[in-house]
C-alpha cells in the first residue's frame, strides 16, 4: 500500500513519523491503560460485578457523572457569552478579564477547593447568607457542581474564542440586511459556525470534570450516599490496598467516559460536515 501526502511535508518520511507517534502514544497512553485492564482481570466476573454495582459506588457514579454533565452544560452557556464579550466588545480592563479566564488553569486545584469552601460553607462569606434561606451549597452536589464549573469554564472559552475571532462579521451584516432578526442571525448564521467548537469545549470541560479531585473533595464533604465522588472512592480503595477493586471502578469510569466522548466527537464531526455543506 502506497501513502502519499496531499501537500509537501516538512517531516521526512511517513514511516518514521508514524512509528514515533505510535511509540509515544503507546508509552504514554496505551500501555498504562492496558495495565489497568490487566489488573482488573485478576477479579472474577462475579466479584467485578459486585464491586462496580455496590450501592455506595453506584450513587457515586450518579453524583460524578450528573454533576459533571450539569457543570459542562452551564460552562457551554456562560462560556459562549464570555467568549462573545471578549471578542466583540472593547471595554476597560478587558485584557485583565481575558487573563482571569485562565486562572483555573494555573491555580492549584486544592487551593480552588479551599477557596470555594470558605465562600460557601455555612459560616462562609456567601454561605452565611444562603443558610438562613435553606440553601445549602457546601457539602452537597450543588457545591460539587460549582467547583466543576470553576475548573471547566476556561476550556469552553478558549475553544470558542478563536472561532469567533476568525468569523467574518460580514455574514451577520448580510443576514441582517436581508431582514433576519437578531435571533435568526444567531441561530442560522452564528450557531452553526461555532457549534463544532462548542461541542469540543463541552467535551473537554466534561472530561476534565469527570476526573477532578483536588477542588471537589474540600467542598463535597465526601459523605457516602450524599456527596461522595468516584475519584475519592478509588483513592480510598488504594489506601486500603484494594488495588483490584480500585482498578475495576476505574475501568468503568474509563469505558463510560470513552463512549460518551466518542459520541460527542461523532456529533462534532457531523456538525462540521453540516457546516461545510451549508
Amino acid at each position: 500500500m502506497n501513502f502519499s501526502f496531499r501537500k509537501p511535508s516538512v517531516i521526512p518520511g511517513f514511516g518514521l513519523a508514524l512509528g514515533f507517534t505510535l511509540t509515544y502514544l503507546s508509552l504514554v497512553v496505551l500501555i498504562p491503560l492496558s495495565g489497568l485492564f490487566l489488573k482488573t482481570f485478576t477479579l472474577t466476573w462475579a466479584k467485578f460485578w459486585e464491586t462496580i454495582t455496590d450501592e455506595r459506588i453506584t450513587h457515586a457514579y450518579y453524583i460524578t457523572f450528573g454533576c459533571s454533565l450539569i457543570a459542562a452544560l452551564i460552562n457551554v452557556f456562560f462560556g459562549l457569552i464570555l467568549a462573545w464579550i471578549l471578542v466583540r466588545y472593547r471595554f476597560p480592563c478587558r485584557k485583565l478579564l481575558d487573563s482571569v479566564v485562565d486562572l483555573p488553569f494555573a491555580l492549584p486545584t486544592a487551593v480552588a477547593g479551599i477557596a470555594l469552601t470558605a465562600l460557601y460553607a455555612p459560616h462562609g462569606w456567601i454561605g452565611k447568607y444562603l443558610e438562613p434561606l435553606g440553601i445549602k451549597v457546601a457539602f452537597t452536589p450543588i457545591g460539587i457542581t460549582i467547583a466543576l464549573v470553576f475548573i471547566g469554564l476556561p476550556f469552553v472559552v478558549r475553544t470558542v474564542q478563536p472561532v469567533l475571532e476568525d468569523m467574518e462579521e460580514e455574514l451577520e451584516e448580510a443576514a441582517a440586511s436581508l431582514g433576519a432578526t437578531r435571533w435568526q442571525v444567531f441561530t442560522m448564521v452564528i450557531l452553526p459556525h461555532i457549534s463544532p467548537a462548542l461541542l469540543t469545549g463541552f467535551a473537554m470541560a466534561f472530561a476534565r470534570a469527570l476526573g477532578e479531585y483536588g477542588s471537589v473533595i474540600f467542598i463535597a464533604g465526601n459523605m457516602p450516599m450524599v456527596s461522595e465522588i468516584v475519584p475519592l472512592i478509588i483513592i480510598t480503595k488504594l489506601e486500603q490496598y484494594d488495588y483490584a477493586g480500585a482498578t475495576a471502578i476505574a475501568v468503568v469510569m474509563l469505558v463510560t467516559s470513552f463512549i460518551l466522548l466518542l459520541i460527542i466527537n461523532m456529533l462534532q464531526k457531523w456538525s462540521q460536515t453540516r457546516v461545510v455543506k451549508d
